[in-house]
Parts: C-alpha cells; structure tokens; sequence
C-alpha cells in the first residue's frame, strides 16, 4: 500500500456545529485589576540570569491516569537530577483542562492532587474547557468553582478537597492573568467552555493592554502568551482554530505588539509551528497537550475530506516539528545574555510502552531556541 502522509500545515475541520451556547459566564476575580502576579512572592529566590520551569497541558486523565503519573514522575525526577540549582525546574506553569470531563472539585483529587503529590514546585495554571464546564449531573455549582479554590485563592492556604496532599491554594488574581518574573512576562488568556474558544470583550480589552505594558516595560524580557485553546494545529480532532487565529491577530495588530511566542493545549499531542510576519519577525506557536489524557490526536492525512486548509488564515505559517504518538512535556529555560534573553524550549516524550513504577526515561524530542530582546 502506498504510504499515506501526514500534513504539514494547519488544517480546519470541515461543519462543525455553533456551540456558543457552552459559554460560561467567567467568576469574579479575587485579585485586582490589572491581574498581575509577582513570581517573587510565591519564589523568593528566584534566579534573575536564568530561570527553568516545565510546561504542559491536558493533564487530567479519567481512565487510570497512567501516563498522567508518568509525566508528573518524569518532570519531578528533572528537578531532583539537575546537575546544579540553576537548572532545576522552578515551577509548573499548566496550559489548562487540569481535569476532565467536568471542573468539579471531586475529579481534583484523582487527576491533579494525587498524581501531583511529590512535584518539588509550586503549579500556575490557566483554566481549560474541561475545567469551566459543569456536570448537569452533580449537585449545582458555577463554573470553575473549584479552579478557584485551587489556583485563584487569596491567600496560600489547604484545599479542603485535596484529601491527604499537602499542597497548598495558589494566588493567581483571576483566570486570565499576567505572571511577571525577572526574565519574562507570561500572559495568560482563558478560552471558556467552546470548543474553538470564546474570549469576552472585557478580556480583549485587557489582553492588549498588557501587550502593550509588557513590551513598553520588558526591556530584556521574554513576552510569552498561553491559551488553552490551539490556534494553529494539524491534528485529526480539533483542527486549527479560526477563532482564535483572529483573535490574536487582531490583538496583535490593535497593540502594535507581538510576543516572542504563544503556548497552547487543548489538542493531545505537540507541534511547533512558526510564523513569519510582514515586519521580518517570526513567532513560534507550541502546542503541547499531551500531559496525560489518555487518548491522543493524530496528524490529518493528505487527502482527509473532513478538513481543508486556508490560506487567507495560515499564510507563512509552517509546521516545523509533531510529535502525535506520545505524552511528554516542555521544559522551558530563559535565560540573560548580552544581547536580551534566549528561549530554550526542549519537549520531553513518553514511550507508550512505559507504565507506572517501571524504570521509565523521557526522550528528548524536540527542542528549540529563540533570542529575544524585549
């Protein structure tokens, strides 16, 4: 049989139905305006010449959590391996969907507590879909009740469903949000409960503001967007997002600003892709979604009719590295140099055959570099 190939561009999937109708209406926030946290209240000592920190989304598993466990074992065992204090993983920064199917404070234990048990450092997240949705079934709650508690706290504090794990509530100021450290400027964005993703005008206001701040006041610094929902993919499941695409790129082109590069989950697998821009600068977009639910997306084939490409949306875009068989996880260094700060991003796979309290290692897969001088 002839082989089949696999593309190698963003794709679109063909008839998908509106479901506008799952937006939830965001919760309060419990920081104030304009969402700001100071990476030095929660580390104190954290490094201003470089800074490393793991990166991953999809983590929440429903069937077992194998490789969910494995993932968290494998970033741990990087922190307790790093040859010195500089290049041990700092914290987790989580790209969204912490549990499935829905964001009750039931399914925290299981998916996020438990297999996070011994991870060394403190957990940043963004909300997924997965996690504003609510279970029409359980006793009634408001979407992302429970990230609340966990992620948006006011004060650092124990969860009252984490069972028997000591890990304190994080202080995040809201669910989209802007994580300041000595190296970078981390904005985050949250796509609600659609499956394309759907941000409210409040929050579009908002995000180019911070563009905008984050450029004029990160002289030296990275500037790093995260999104739950994937603008740009080639996976068989989802497919790119046109929403999305627009919304960035209208932000972008409203603040006069682009970031240095946008993180994502929401599909299951990871893919790099680059964009060129008609001003000479080129911005990565990473997905990394394949932290541990257990069914991953594989790459469209040439010829699949169930998706089309369009290149009024993903002109100068190119897919320049996948990986769609395996769970794995970014680890991610920034660190000064006399000409700004250099992105080093290396993604971390599992073999599928590994399972948990066997001798497992995770396989470098990927890895990327990027200069940027603010």
């Amino acid at each position: 049989m002839p082989l089949v190939r696999k593309v190698t561009y963003p794709v679109f999937k063909k008839n998908q139905p509106d479901d506008s109708f799952k937006f939830k209406p965001l919760p309060e926030p419990t920081g104030k305006y304009p969402f700001h946290l100071d990476l030095h209240s929660v580390i104190p000592n954290i490094g201003t010449e470089k800074m490393v920190f793991h990166m991953v989304g999809d983590t929440g598993s429903l069937y077992g959590g194998n490789f969910q466990r494995i993932v968290a074992g494998e970033m741990k065992r990087q922190y307790l391996e790093a040859p010195a204090l500089k290049d041990k993983p700092q914290f987790l920064y989580h790209l969204g969907d912490v549990v499935y199917t829905y964001g009750e404070a039931a399914n925290y234990y299981p998916q996020f507590f438990e297999p996070y048990r011994d991870y060394p450092g403190p957990v940043f997240a963004i909300p997924g879909n997965h996690d504003g949705d609510i279970n029409p079934n359980a006793k009634p709650y408001n979407s992302l009740d429970a990230f609340m508690k966990v992620f948006c706290d006011v004060e650092s504090r124990p969860v009252p469903f984490s069972v028997d794990v000591n890990r304190k509530s994080m202080i995040q100021p809201n669910v989209y949000w802007t994580l300041e450290t000595p190296l970078a400027n981390i904005i985050g964005l949250y796509g609600n409960t659609t499956k394309f993703g759907t941000i409210t005008d409040q929050q579009r206001d908002w995000f180019i503001r911070e563009l905008k701040i984050a450029r004029s006041q990160g002289q030296g610094k990275a500037l790093i967007v995260c999104v739950h929902h994937a603008p740009y993919s080639a996976d068989s499941n989802h497919g790119a997002s046109a929403y999305m695409i627009e919304f960035l790129e209208n932000a972008f082109i409203e603040s006069g600003v682009l970031p240095d590069i946008v993180f994502s989950g929401h599909v299951h697998n990871y893919q790099r892709f680059s964009r060129q821009y008609a001003n000479g600068s080129m911005v990565r977009y990473i997905v990394a979604g394949a932290g541990g639910y257990d069914d991953l997306h594989s790459l469209v084939k040439e010829g699949d009719k169930n998706f089309a490409a369009d290149d009024t949306l993903t002109d100068q875009v190119r897919l320049e590295h996948f990986c769609d068989d395996r769970h794995g996880f970014l680890k991610i260094s920034i660190e000064k140099t006399d000409k700004g700060v250099l992105v080093t991003g290396e993604y971390f796979s599992i073999p599928h055959e590994a399972r948990p309290g066997q001798e497992t290692t995770s396989i470098l897969t990927d890895k990327f570099e990027m200069s940027c001088s603010g």
